[in-house]
């Protein structure tokens, strides 16, 4: 396995999962748990961002990026949300939703990929819409706090996390309607 910044910039976005998790563990005042909790989520989105766009730019795509992109994404996202759940920020319904059509798309693209169709499944502009909702609400929902004593970022965050769950369905629907006629086919 090649080493590179794309690649760097995965793994840490991997190794702040547990950070972002344990921080509402660790005895101290909630406000610097949500305060870290929100800037370390806020870190990994942003690597998010650039990890693909470095390693396009830079030539430096590989089979095993390709593979843990998501993974991590999934993941921290999966984490910052039973967080939330656990703390009583978000319903358990909206958590899975989201949760559970990440499995569903990612088992969904495997098969694909197994019958030689991965490129009709490719991230569409309504699931990369859908990323951005979460990225952007989740770090609202562990701040918890009035940002700069007047945005109530709670309420937006909320609403923004709805929104994120219901692009997630229509994107799920998506790559259903994609796949039913192969899924057809082969049953």
């Amino acid at each position: 396995m090649r080493y590179n910044v794309p690649i760097f910039l995965t793994w840490l976005r991997v190794a702040m999962i547990p950070l972002v998790v344990g921080i509402f563990y660790v005895p101290i005042e909630p406000q610097w748990q949500n305060s870290l909790a929100t800037i370390m989520f806020t870190v990994a989105a942003i690597t998010d961002c650039f990890d693909g766009y470095l390693a396009r730019r830079w030539e430096q795509t590989t089979k095993f990026g390709a593979f843990l992109d998501p993974v991590a994404d999934k993941l921290i996202v999966a984490g910052a949300l039973l967080v939330l759940v656990e703390l009583g920020r978000v319903h358990a319904i909206l958590a899975f939703i989201i949760i559970g059509r990440e499995i569903a798309v990612s088992a969904l693209r495997e098969w694909m990929a197994s019958v030689g169709q991965s490129q009709s499944v490719a991230v569409s502009r309504v699931g990369k819409f859908k990323t951005i909702c979460q990225m952007v609400s989740i770090p609202m929902l562990l701040h918890h706090d009035t940002f700069l004593y007047v945005f109530n970022v709670q309420f937006i965050g909320s609403w923004l996390l709805i929104i994120a769950a219901v692009l997630t369905i229509w994107s799920m629907l998506y790559y259903l309607s994609i796949a039913l006629p192969l899924l057809r086919g082969r049953l």
